[in-house]
């Protein structure tokens, strides 16, 4: 598949994706790419946020490929099993953060627990040996869980603006390498 194949939904997480973050910088280069919006991204509700991906989804016009950061994964995740089968054709999900634990703040905690069920589409989890919200091993489990490609990405943080992955564009290579694959 091809980029002007699909309709890109770029889903960031909390406090949603700046200019300088990857997700941004896509966006403005990939024709068929627009963000899912939130209402708000500063207090997030689980329910508003799978509601808006769901929404997204719906009124797309070709295949959907999900670009998913950090709480946007959570979202994409608790909205599959609501989508339409074959609406979705794939998710490119980077830097879950693991809202289950303890040290999560509260804001995040209300998107526990992370659904564990296989999604109904191909998927890779891109994450980093050094994502401070994420224990490599426990990335793992949750991509084995859901039937996804686990993608090591090295010693990145979070992969995003402020570790130093604002453009990304080995992440750009693995997208259009994940694009082919549908």
């Amino acid at each position: 598949m091809k980029s002007a194949d699909c309709d890109i939904l770029v889903v960031p997480g909390y406090t949603n994706s700046g200019p300088d973050h990857w997700q941004s910088r896509w966006q403005e280069r990939l024709s068929t790419a627009r963000r899912v919006a939130q209402d708000d991204w500063d207090r997030p509700e689980p329910e508003a946020w799978r509601d808006a991906v769901i929404a997204a989804v719906q009124t797309a016009e070709r295949p959907v490929v999900l670009v998913a950061h950090s709480l946007g994964v959570i979202s994409c995740v608790q909205a599959a099993p609501y989508l339409a089968a074959g609406a979705v054709a794939g998710a490119f999900l980077v830097a879950l953060p693991d809202v289950e634990r303890p040290d999560t703040p509260a804001v995040l905690r209300t998107f526990a627990p992370i659904p564990r069920d296989p999604l109904p589409f191909r998927s890779v989890l891109v994450t980093s040996r050094t994502d401070p919200y994420t224990a490599y091993d426990r990335a793992g489990e949750f991509a084995a869980a859901w039937g996804a490609e686990l993608v090591d990405a090295g010693e990145s943080g979070h992969l995003n603006a402020e570790s130093g992955h604002g453009p990304w564009p080995e992440g750009l290579m693995r997208f259009a390498g994940f694009l082919r694959t549908l």
